[in-house]
């Protein structure tokens, strides 16, 4: 006979910013949890990009429920007016609260699978009775299977990034020509990546805060190194929102990195090509990339190619449960509308919680990300106000599950007001800077691009600069 349900432990998945959050609040609600991480370190993704700033302040990136757990270890909160790097944030915060949970961490730890006992995705008989089982494999290949009362799912869409294509599939030839493409933000503080880039043309495809940092230290290079150029690749028209929000975003570094973008362009340190959908990636004798939109056009080779096109969940392993997802954002249906980026113009997300991420699968959560699906914008504290609520609602704590406590800074999420991707979009809002025709141009200092007032869609879905 199993365990009661009531009895078992939440699984969460995934020791990042979320998941040890979520843990931290179910460790204040005495609730038994486990936290199963496939890295070797709390963090693992944010050590993947430990050399990127994020454009939150410490006091936005640390969990209350957290720092409650951990100020009575002696930790002390960085200046909470500072902004961390991803390796500050990893090691000043996340491993040291992943330390105090202690053995409720498990490390090199892959979920391979989420189901009811005894029950696949068709049975309905007695189905919120059972228990979840989680089938994990550890580093070693053993395989084993852990009960659970609910599941978070924190595992966030690092290890999924978008492709190329605007199709939403690899452009032909993107995956024999990987060698020359990277779908991150390169650190060009190490020698061996700085070489790869310095004195070479580089193809950057993208248009938000990940697109502007790589567009920026780029251009850092070139100042130093002759015949490092940047080609910056858009699916849409320049706007005057498509470098963000400026003085006018409340998250100032991430309006600082818009501008600083736009440097690199008005310096003439990077082109930028519009309307440009990829179809193809040619690869020639000298190993030199030439990039083939659907229309037909042929852009001049280049050395490297940087693809910031967004990041994607990976469901595979929740193919058992029954989910709720928007079928276009692959986000929880309820909250789909407020973060669609084909609905939206300027304004914030609202602060959401567990009625929200709730699924037709009672007991199961997406959260942090993962909760976004494909929407591109994504803030730490909106991660922290999700678990807040949903661990509460666990805890039977209905109240104060569904009241709101995070207030959210305005230009956080913006969309093209059904604008969203499209080539003419520049032209559309009143903003744009170019000729209606998709086209390459150089962007002047006196461009209108310069009173942008709202931040594009990053990307790369983070909170990071």
């Amino acid at each position: 006979m199993n365990a009661p349900t009531t009895a078992l432990p939440t699984v969460v998945i995934g020791a990042g910013p979320a998941g040890l959050a979520a843990a931290a609040h179910l460790t204040g609600h005495g609730m038994e949890t486990l936290v199963l991480e496939a890295g070797p370190t709390a963090g693992s993704a944010v050590r993947e990009w430990g050399h990127v700033r994020l454009f939150s302040t410490w006091s936005e990136v640390v969990d209350p429920a957290a720092e409650k757990l951990l100020s009575p270890t002696g930790w002390t909160a960085p200046d909470g007016d500072t902004y961390p790097s991803g390796a500050d944030w990893a090691e000043k915060y996340l491993q040291p609260l992943a330390d105090l949970l202690g053995d409720k961490v498990r490390y090199g730890t892959t979920v391979t699978g989420v189901s009811r006992l005894g029950r696949d995705r068709i049975v309905d008989a007695d189905r919120e009775q059972q228990p979840f089982t989680v089938r994990i494999k550890s580093a070693d290949g053993t395989e084993e299977r852990i009960l659970a009362r609910a599941v978070i799912d924190a595992s966030g869409t690092w290890s999924t990034p978008s492709p190329i294509g605007a199709d939403g599939l690899p452009a032909l030839g993107e995956h024999a020509a990987s060698a020359r493409i990277s779908y991150r933000i390169p650190d060009l503080k190490d020698p061996a990546v700085r070489a790869r880039y310095a004195g070479k043309r580089t193809a950057v495809i993208g248009s938000g805060a990940s697109a502007f940092t790589s567009l920026a230290t780029l251009a850092d290079i070139a100042k130093d190194e002759p015949g490092t150029h940047s080609v910056w690749i858009l699916r849409r028209g320049i706007s005057g929102s498509t470098f963000g929000g400026g003085s006018a975003d409340q998250l100032p570094a991430r309006g600082a990195l818009g501008l600083a973008a736009k440097a690199a362009v008005d310096n003439g340190y990077a082109d930028a090509v519009t309307g440009f959908r990829t179809e193809v990636i040619e690869r020639s004798d000298d190993e030199r990339l030439t990039l083939v939109a659907e229309d037909g056009r042929r852009l001049d080779p280049v050395d490297e190619v940087i693809v910031l096109t967004g990041l994607r969940p990976d469901l595979s392993f929740l193919s058992e449960l029954r989910l709720g997802l928007d079928e276009r954002l692959q986000a929880p249906v309820e909250l789909a509308p407020l973060i669609d980026p084909n609905q939206h113009s300027c304004g914030t997300v609202y602060p959401h919680g567990h009625r929200e991420l709730s699924h037709p699968e009672q007991g199961l959560y997406l959260v942090g990300m993962k909760s976004y699906g494909r929407a591109p914008t994504f803030l730490a504290m909106t991660g922290y106000e999700q678990v807040r609520s949903i661990t509460a609602a666990l805890a039977g704590d209905v109240e104060s599950a569904d009241r709101v406590e995070l207030t959210l800074p305005e230009t956080g999420v913006c969309g093209g007001a059904g604008l969203f991707d499209d080539p003419s979009a520049g032209e559309a809002d009143g903003g744009g800077c170019c000729a209606p025709a998709p086209a390459l141009v150089q962007i002047g200092a006196s461009s209108p691009a310069s009173a942008a007032s709202a931040e594009e869609p990053a990307p790369s879905g983070g909170c990071c600069a």
